[in-house]
């Protein structure tokens, strides 16, 4: 027997599993904190039909714009599990503004888009609240986004999220392969964990050795060491560049370095990498021990502890490491580019 809608019964959209006054509060938590992301340039942030940003003209001659998009991936279940949602923003940021810095690129503003089943204005806040930290990190303005609430769409409680920056850069400054040649050093900046590749092979791996996420783990809780946010290298490579010439710069993200490192060099050369130049930091290891990974699929999923990889002639490496340690990051030498047929990375002893 098939139900009837009474004629006379008036819907509306918040039956329908749409709060209208449940996404204006959100406006109203988040206002304040994309405010103090704000930089000079911005002409129009939340509240608008789109975000309004006056490139700075004077201070470029011939000014190239480079955008970036991404998402968190499954990253976003852990943080479910666990009902931890305060990093997972910085995540986001991460994943665009560090494909923007390859580039040479300063990252202007980012804009962000949050989709959920049945929104909760706490939850979705202290994402923001996340995205607006890590916009901070960057140096770019979290002028806009959008919030979507889709009944049906999604389980109670998840949520979905998607980003995107826009960055600029002086066109005779862009980064491209043809900076790189044979003998360059290889430099590596270490990451703070897993970042936001893998985390389908991680959910599994924790599946099948029913691990405990809250058992203690290296100084944390292995699910806290999970949840870690991505690492933000932007203002540590733009003060490299002010005065290094690097001739390539490249965000490891899913492919590791085997499939990611190519991608930034020209054809004729190749990378040689030494295995022992860094230490497989211990969440990686209980990892490949758990899922009993072989090493070549270690490579090609995670990025092992290594976040960025800048490239640079030799007798501009002690300048380079020299202002990268005095940034904060860690830096290891992994190896140097050499003359291939093939660009792939080589592995040696």
């Amino acid at each position: 027997m098939t139900s009837q809608t009474n004629s006379n019964e008036s819907l509306s959209y918040r039956e329908s599993g749409v709060n209208i006054d449940a996404g204006n509060e959100l406006v109203e938590r988040i206002r304040r904190a994309a405010r103090e992301t704000f930089r000079p340039g911005v002409l129009q942030g939340l509240g608008g039909f789109g975000a309004l940003f006056e490139i700075p003209a004077p201070h470029y001659k011939n000014p190239v714009l480079v955008s970036a998009t991404d998402g968190v991936g499954t990253k976003l279940k852990l943080a479910s599990m666990l009902n931890r949602h305060d990093t997972i923003g910085i995540d986001l940021v991460a994943m665009c503004v560090n494909d923007i810095i390859v580039y040479g690129a300063e990252p202007l503003y980012f804009l962000d888009y949050y989709a959920t089943g049945k929104l909760q204005p706490e939850q979705a806040e202290t994402v923001v609240r996340g995205i607006a930290q890590g916009c901070l990190q960057a140096g770019c303005a979290l002028t806009g986004g959008e919030t979507a609430e889709m009944p049906g769409m999604y389980p109670s409680g998840d949520y979905d999220l998607a980003g995107f920056a826009v960055g600029i850069v002086e066109k005779d400054k862009i980064m491209t392969p043809e900076r790189v040649k044979a003998g360059d050093l290889i430099l590596g900046l270490a990451s703070t964990g897993l970042h936001s590749n893998g985390y389908s092979l991680v959910r599994k791996i924790i599946d099948v050795n029913k691990a405990d996420l809250r058992a203690s783990f290296d100084g944390a809780t292995l699910g806290g060491k999970l949840l870690t946010p991505t690492r933000i290298y932007v203002k540590s490579i733009l003060t490299l560049l002010e005065s290094v010439r690097a001739t390539a710069i490249c965000h490891i993200t899913g492919g590791g370095i085997v499939e990611n490192l190519p991608r930034v060099l020209p054809r004729g050369t190749g990378a040689n990498i030494s295995k022992s130049s860094w230490r497989l930091p211990a969440l990686f290891q209980w990892l490949q021990e758990k899922g009993k990974i072989e090493d070549a699929e270690m490579r090609r999923t995670f990025n092992c502890g290594i976040g960025m990889v800048i490239c640079v002639d030799p007798k501009d490496a002690d300048a380079a490491i020299a202002s990268l340690e005095q940034s904060g990051e860690q830096v290891r030498a992994l190896g140097e580019i050499i003359a291939s047929e093939h660009t792939e990375v080589v592995w040696r002893d």
